[in-house]
């Protein structure tokens, strides 16, 4: 398991394109057969992506937890960006199709994840915050998250927005995670770029077509950074730091958060006029 730690303002705003990439861009989430896994400091999240080919892989247990298993002090929420597939624990199985979600309360054992297809395997996304308390262990499908348009196509930024735990949806102790799916002709996302101290976010970007790539704006709204970013990539987004994103296509991107409340809602905006 990889080891992010956590970097001030005044530190970011010194690094140049690869410190920054180092510092905050996760790439290769995404490996055939395998569990990646990278622990941030911000907040103390686990990020990581599971994509079983031929057989059931099992999610490890990194010796920097010191727990009888990954779940012991922690929950999980999962996303499937790829072919259906299973999460299997001692709790029972969840079938996922692609954009759909499980979550993992925490004592949960025995956790692996399988492909129903091999020529075209599951992609999970996982996300695992701390937890102080043992909440049930459940999936969600698209049409339960009962999905919400928003934006335009005069701002290109027409886009649904899915949101699974959450206040209103899966409980959880701290984890809020979703997904959105801009439409075509729509590239540009968290309009209006905004902050929220009280948690930190990591996005994760998802069918970016190969010749294309998508633009993460970070950093202090009066200084701002960004990162070029490819398909199947994240970004911690530290609780200073403002985010929002433009693409050369659409694309679609998963959001997951942790820190002091799980209000949605919850930001501070920034006026785009404002921004250096």
């Amino acid at each position: 398991m990889e080891i992010r730690f956590s970097q001030s303002p005044a530190e970011t705003a010194r690094m140049d394109t690869e410190a920054l990439r180092a510092n905050f861009l996760l790439q290769g989430l995404m490996k055939p057969g395998e569990v990646t896994l990278t622990y941030s400091h911000y907040d103390r999240v686990i990020v990581g992506g599971a994509m079983p080919v031929g057989g059931a892989i099992v999610l490890p247990l990194p010796e920097e937890l010191k727990a009888a298993h990954f779940l012991e002090r922690r929950e999980m929420g999962i996303i499937n960006v790829g072919g259906r597939g299973h999460v299997v624990t001692d709790r029972g199985s969840y079938g996922l199709d692609k954009l759909e979600c499980a979550y993992l309360g925490r004592g949960t054992k025995d956790v692996s994840f399988m492909s129903d297809h091999s020529d075209e395997p599951a992609m999970f996304f996982l996300m695992s915050t701390p937890a102080h308390h043992a909440y049930p262990s459940r999936m969600m499908t698209k049409s339960e998250a009962a999905p919400v348009s928003l934006g335009d196509v005069s701002t290109s930024n027409r886009r649904t927005i899915y949101k699974y735990i959450h206040l209103d949806g899966i409980a959880s102790c701290q984890l809020v995670m979703g997904l959105t799916v801009l439409e075509p002709g729509s590239v540009w996302n968290s309009v209006p770029p905004h902050t929220h101290t009280r948690r930190m976010e990591v996005y994760f970007y998802f069918d970016v077509h190969p010749d294309h790539r998508v633009m993460h704006f970070m950093g202090q709204p009066q200084e701002t950074r960004h990162l070029v970013m490819g398909n199947r990539e994240a970004v911690i987004s530290p609780p200073w730091s403002m985010h929002f994103g433009v693409g050369t296509a659409n694309y679609g991107f998963i959001w997951a958060m942790a820190g002091e409340n799980q209000e949605f809602t919850d930001m501070d905006p920034q006026h785009i006029a404002t921004l250096r």
